[in-house]
């Protein structure tokens, strides 16, 4: 069974080609126009040992908001298509990852009911051309797209660069453990029979 989803998205704002492998790592591809968004799919492919690739461009004059949030949008219709009926699969995530003089936390449930906390006070309110505020944006169009339940929460930090970074490590740590698929699971993990 390959594990695999190519997602196009145009609008008026912008255009995105997305390719997510949940079983074979390879490095990954990234081309946003944001370069601080690059770094973070990135740290997000490697510490989820996803294969990934994203080629997007968009209305980067007006910022980097809907750039931003479409590819989270496109990043939970990728996940969402390559679980499929998630049969095996563990589910859940809950992962801790520092950075530096930072902490967070990610944890989430691929339950099928979309659902975002994030509590992560960022500071700077731009780190190169990339606004910071859009970082819960990207992930509340992930968690609505995935249909997945997430909860991303900074338990201290000062540097906002790291606390970002320690949330995508995290979130990509996460979502490692919650599409692993576990043999001792019989169908879904779940008494409903479906998630």
């Amino acid at each position: 069974m390959t594990r695999t989803a190519t997602i196009e998205r145009k609008t008026g704002e912008t255009q995105i080609k997305l390719t997510l492998n949940l079983d074979q790592e390879s490095p990954a591809k990234i081309q946003t126009g944001i370069g601080y968004l690059d770094h973070m799919l990135n740290l997000f492919a490697k510490h989820g040992r996803f294969g990934l690739e994203v080629q997007a461009t968009g209305d980067l004059d007006v910022d980097s908001h809907h750039t931003t949030e479409d590819i989270g949008i496109v990043l939970g219709q990728a996940f969402t298509e390559a679980l499929g009926d998630k049969v095996g699969i563990d589910r859940y995530g809950c992962q801790f990852v520092p950075m530096d003089e930072t902490l967070s936390r990610a944890v989430v449930d691929l339950s099928g009911r979309s659902y975002l906390v994030f509590n992560a006070e960022l500071t700077a309110p731009t780190l190169g051309s990339f606004e910071t505020e859009v970082v819960e944006d990207f992930w509340q169009g992930f968690a609505d797209s995935c249909r997945a339940n997430v909860h991303i929460e900074v338990l201290y930090g000062r540097n906002t660069h790291h606390k970002i970074e320690s949330i995508f490590k995290a979130m990509g740590r996460a979502m490692r453990q919650a599409v692993t698929i576990n043999p001792a699971i019989q169908g879904v993990n779940s008494t409903k029979g479906q998630i």
